[in-house]
């Protein structure tokens, strides 16, 4: 959007996530072109110059947009599978289908995986994608492509593997790369796709996929590449305590300490999960002010565990939301994410108060684009930022006797997306998308399914 023109959003309850943890009962947001121009109490001032719009918000809370930190898109077309695995017996069932992705699978479960999350209030999406199958096509340019459509800020993680079964590793051997093939694939991708300008939209990180599937060598060497391009590190971390006693055994220590020993921890780094972190890991993560993407959802259904958010927040570690892959999380869905992020931390005698609704959308916002490396530009309401926000619909049956917003939003169930902004552009309107048709794209999700289904069939 041109500056100079002007959307007033008025009469509305804002949960601004800054510094301070502003809210106002009732106030209003001006957007200026792509960016915040001003947020405050009681209604816009009626002098403004060219407004182009006025929204009456009664009845909603704004809040800035959710960001996503760890996902996987390919997985939307292999969802419902191995339902009561652990993470290696699940990555054991499922590595011999996603072997045989291709490009309009992928593009079609990025899709959807998109869609799902920006009509839910997610206006800033990554995707750690690691699966590049020989002879596969465009794999990264065919995500991109369908942020590009969607209308959400990106970052690709662009993920690889070279660790493969004849290596001790999880995935058959024709799903993965060479050291040098996936240095070279790496570079390229963010050379050709990487925007560092303070309202991009699409950025990628460097991300090898796990200790367990990768060698030491493209650990140390995506991290010496990541830092020539001034890009940021995604990888998986503590997922498991068969990754801590992986990592023992092939590496004489745990986890923490091997990242630290290949450059992988950092403030230019995020890892998704950290479920199992002793003191110490936590400190040094803290230290060096490495990211985490919690995915408690994820982590739920695959039994890894409970990461020890409240005790990282505590000592200063950046953390934010992840859906991680739908194979995983059939939902899709970052902001029901709020909600089991707080319930699934409070588990345990005497946790009532580890971790409070406020936190949990903290966590889900300013979190998430301090661990994206995007803390300047997303993630609160403020003047100068980028214009990514949600009005979310609290005054019907299923919000509007809790007197709180805030606490509405993320306890009560999913609340309507009236409309949701992404860079001063509306996404979303009563809870349908407007770049994309949605029908479309689930007929075509369910049929690369069916079509990835019968070639994993055929071996």
């Amino acid at each position: 959007m041109a500056a100079d023109r002007r959307i007033v959003i008025d009469h509305c309850a804002i949960a601004t996530v800054d510094a301070h943890d502003t809210e106002y009962a009732s106030g209003h947001v001006v957007l200026n072109g792509n960016r915040i121009e001003a947020v405050g109490a009681g209604p816009a001032p009626e002098d403004l110059q060219d407004v182009v719009r006025r929204i009456d918000a009664t009845g909603h809370l704004v809040t800035p947009g959710l960001v996503n930190t760890h996902h996987h898109f390919y997985q939307w077309i292999t969802r419902g599978l191995a339902t009561d695995h652990n993470l290696f017996d699940w990555l054991v069932a499922l590595y011999p289908t996603w072997a045989r992705i291709d490009e309009p699978m992928t593009y079609a479960a990025a899709q959807g995986s998109l869609a799902m999350m920006a009509r839910g209030g997610v206006t800033t999406a990554m995707d750690h994608h690691y699966v590049f199958p020989r002879g596969s096509g465009d794999l990264s340019g065919s995500i991109i492509r369908a942020a590009r459509e969607t209308g959400v800020r990106f970052t690709l993680a662009r993920g690889s593997m070279d660790r493969s079964e004849k290596d001790g590793g999880l995935p058959p051997d024709f799903a993965v790369e060479t050291l040098d093939g996936a240095l070279a694939a790496t570079e390229a991708t963010v050379k050709e796709h990487h925007d560092a300008s303070f309202d991009a939209m699409t950025q990628v990180a460097v991300a090898p996929c796990s200790p367990f599937s990768v060698s030491t060598e493209l650990l140390r060497q995506g991290a010496e590449l990541a830092r020539r391009l001034g890009v940021r590190l995604h990888t998986h971390g503590s997922e498991t305590v068969e990754e801590e006693k992986f990592c023992h055994e092939l590496f004489g220590m745990g986890p923490t300490d091997y990242f630290e020993s290949t450059g992988w921890l950092g403030e230019d780094v995020w890892m998704a999960h950290c479920v199992h972190m002793n003191d110490s890991d936590i400190a040094a993560f803290a230290r060096t002010r490495t990211g985490v993407a919690h995915c408690p959802s994820s982590n739920a259904r695959l039994a890894a565990g409970i990461a020890r958010v409240p005790d990282m927040l505590a000592a200063g570690v950046p953390v934010g939301l992840g859906v991680d892959g739908t194979a995983s999380n059939e939902s899709g869905e970052l902001h029901t994410e709020l909600r089991n992020a707080l319930l699934v931390n409070r588990l345990g005698a005497h946790r009532e108060a580890a971790l409070n609704a406020r936190q949990a959308l903290r966590l889900g916002t300013y979190g998430g684009a301090q661990v994206l490396g995007r803390a300047a530009e997303i993630g609160s309401l403020e003047p100068g930022k980028l214009a990514d926000l949600v009005l979310w619909k609290l005054d019907t049956l299923a919000h509007a006797s809790i007197a709180d917003p805030v606490t509405a939003l993320v306890l009560g169930a999913a609340a309507p997306v009236t409309a949701s902004f992404v860079n001063g552009e509306q996404i979303v309107e009563n809870n349908r998308l407007l770049t994309v048709d949605e029908d479309a794209i689930a007929r075509s999700t369910r049929e690369q399914a069916q079509r990835l289904a019968r070639i994993a069939a055929q071996g």
